[in-house]
């Protein structure tokens, strides 16, 4: 799959044109997986820690979240992660992946 270079500046114009290099730079699926996994249980501690204002949870989670990712990235995709470059569109990316594989229209 070729994914077009990003516009000169090295930035993105939009979510739609950011998905496509996303995606490719997730093609392991171990990273995939490591992905969606680390993804769920970052929500599910950032939702216990809001619930019960455990205000250390907020932390947690997001190291919950990018570990997983990271060693995917680091071992499976041998990538820098797009979050170091891109890091609001890079959680959009993992978002809707997830809700991709969950909802059954990527693999896992």
């Amino acid at each position: 799959m070729s994914v077009p270079a990003p516009p000169s500046g090295g930035g993105y114009r939009s979510f739609a044109e950011f998905y496509p290099f996303y995606l490719q730079e997730h093609r392991h699926p171990l990273s995939r997986r490591l992905h969606v996994l680390g993804t769920a249980l970052a929500l599910a501690i950032l939702l216990a820690a809001l619930l019960t204002r455990h205000w250390w949870g907020i932390p947690v989670a997001l190291l919950s979240g990018y570990l997983p990712a990271w060693i995917g990235h680091f071992f499976f995709e041998h990538n820098t992660p797009a979050t170091f470059r891109h890091p609001l569109y890079s959680l959009r990316g993992d978002l809707r992946m997830m809700a991709e594989v969950l909802g059954g229209r990527r693999r896992w």
